[in-house]
């Protein structure tokens, strides 16, 4: 059976643009990420920001190639960069720190540099 990728023409997109971006650059975790959006839905990750407040250091950038849930909260000042943010999710997240898409991510750190996988 062929793999087909998702059917949302944007991610599609988003998708091409991160594997030239990690060509680009020999960037492996630009790599990951497009493997990882390339998943089918039901197996894309969905993270709360409790544990995004956990695992993520004072000044690091949080990348989810999934959605962002809005259980616990964030006492750090942190840049979260995601493909979906639940509208609570985006709201805890701008009050203490930064949410912000894959794509301006992709466009404002091509290297990958303090930037950290959730899953």
């Amino acid at each position: 059976m062929k793999r087909t990728g998702p059917s949302n023409s944007t991610t599609r997109e988003l998708i091409n643009n991160i594997k030239i971006l990690s060509n680009k650059e020999k960037s492996k975790l630009w790599q990951r990420i497009a493997y990882e959006l390339e998943r089918p839905t039901r197996k894309r990750c969905e993270v709360n920001l409790y544990k995004i407040n956990k695992y993520i250091r004072e000044g690091e950038i949080a990348l989810i190639p999934g959605k962002v849930l809005s259980l616990g909260e964030l006492d750090k000042k942190i840049t979260v960069a995601a493909l979906n943010f639940s509208e609570l999710a985006r709201e805890k997240i701008n009050n203490s720190g930064k949410a912000i898409s894959i794509q301006e991510l992709a466009k404002q750190n091509p290297k990958g540099k303090k930037v950290r996988i959730l899953c």
